[in-house]
């Protein structure tokens, strides 16, 4: 028996075979970016205004986090897990206590003339604070208004917030809007 000899395959096309796919590849898969909090910032600010009506103390539910990631709430060393629910105490002030956020009378589609708080939430971390701890506390914080939301969307339509139609969802924003106002990060220390 004779042996057969083995033919050259034309290896000129495989390269361009290769850069095709390469190409393909690069083209059809999709790439993981980081993505961060969705937060719209407000616009710049040239000049303060001068007649900007000074803001009650009571008004301001103010959270720290030092260099030591530690919370301090209104002056007092509180844990995150605890957060939400000193947020919606602050923000709904069910005894009208006086320490507490005053309240405002608007007029919302949907609700009639409601309560609603005066409170803004003042967050201000410290420069060495870790971001996965100052996540932590922006969670929070929002977990409580969405909370609130749905609590007040399931009452009035029978449905979380996410479900309602968008005038709806802005009639629920108008009872509970989110007012987090984030401070310029500083040197607050710890132990």
């Amino acid at each position: 028996m004779a042996k057969r000899e083995v033919q050259e395959v034309n290896a000129g096309s495989m390269a361009d075979i290769a850069f095709l796919l390469l190409i393909f590849f690069l083209v059809t898969t999709t790439m993981d970016t980081d993505t961060g909090l969705a937060t719209l910032l407000p616009p710049p600010v040239e000049e303060e205004p001068e007649d900007t009506p000074p803001v009650k103390e009571r008004n301001v539910f103010t959270v720290l986090i030092n260099s030591q990631n530690q919370l301090l709430v209104e002056g007092k060393p509180m844990e995150v897990r605890d957060l939400t629910e000193a947020t919606k105490e602050f923000i709904l002030n069910p005894m009208d206590d006086e320490n507490l956020p005053e309240k405002k009378d608007i007029e919302v589609e949907f609700f009639g003339t409601r309560e609603v708080t005066k409170g803004v939430i003042s967050l201000q971390n410290d420069r060495d604070t870790e971001y996965q701890t100052y996540l932590m506390v922006q969670n929070e914080l929002q977990r409580a208004i969405n909370e609130l939301r749905d609590e007040l969307s399931k009452q009035k339509f029978g449905k979380v917030y996410k479900e309602l139609e968008k005038e709806e969802q802005k009639a629920v924003r108008a009872i509970y809007p989110r007012k987090i106002s984030e401070a310029e990060p500083k040197n607050i220390g710890g132990k």
